[in-house]
């Protein structure tokens, strides 16, 4: 049983400063766990797959993410969006190789399926540090990469969370912008080194 602790208020000191959260967060050497987006710990911002390219893009945008999960019925995993598919040039390529336009596009018909997504294992994350996902992240070519865990009330697998290449950047200090996997991946390594 919990005792109630008496908790009181005061006025703010005189010279207080503003603790912000920011860059410098991690280190190469830092425990992988402490980068990785915990889905246990915050929602994941999820889309159908048939909803529009643009609507798709604008819950992206609304909820400052870059990648959405695409939920199927009874809420499994279908596959997933990035920024990339959307505002790259797969789209064009698929609306014309449809004789379509990229205004009738779907989530289905641009997102990545549950089959070519690549994950890690928990176990394997939780004995992993920071430079040992950059390097995977490296590796596979992506700017993402899922960590999948067993649920454990009903044993089966589910989605526990996710390493974004450009949200280790920003924790490591690194200003990282666009889509250009290559020069993020180069910016990360050289802010490791100094």
């Amino acid at each position: 049983m919990n005792h109630p602790v008496n908790v009181r208020a005061h006025k703010l000191s005189q010279n207080a400063s503003l603790c912000v959260s920011g860059f410098n967060l991690i280190a190469a050497d830092s425990p992988a766990i402490e980068a990785m987006t915990d889905f246990s710990r915050v929602n994941v911002v999820s889309i159908g797959p048939e909803a529009s390219v643009d609507d798709a893009n604008a819950r992206m945008i609304s909820r400052g993410v870059r990648l959405l999960m695409v939920l199927g019925k009874d809420e499994e995993v279908v596959g997933l969006i990035t920024a990339r598919d959307i505002l790259g040039e797969k789209p064009l390529q698929v609306a014309q190789a449809r004789g379509g336009k990229r205004d009738e596009l779907r989530v289905a018909d641009l997102m990545t399926p549950i089959a070519s997504i690549d994950t890690l294992y928990l176990e394997d994350v939780l004995r992993a540090r920071v430079a040992d996902i950059l390097n995977a992240l490296k590796q596979l070519g992506r700017q993402h990469v899922l960590v999948e865990d067993t649920d454990p009330s009903t044993g089966l697998p589910r989605v526990r969370g996710l390493f974004s290449a450009t949200q280790i950047g920003r924790a490591l200090g690194v200003p990282v912008l666009g889509f250009d996997l290559p020069r993020t991946f180069a910016e990360i390594e050289a802010a490791l080194v100094n």
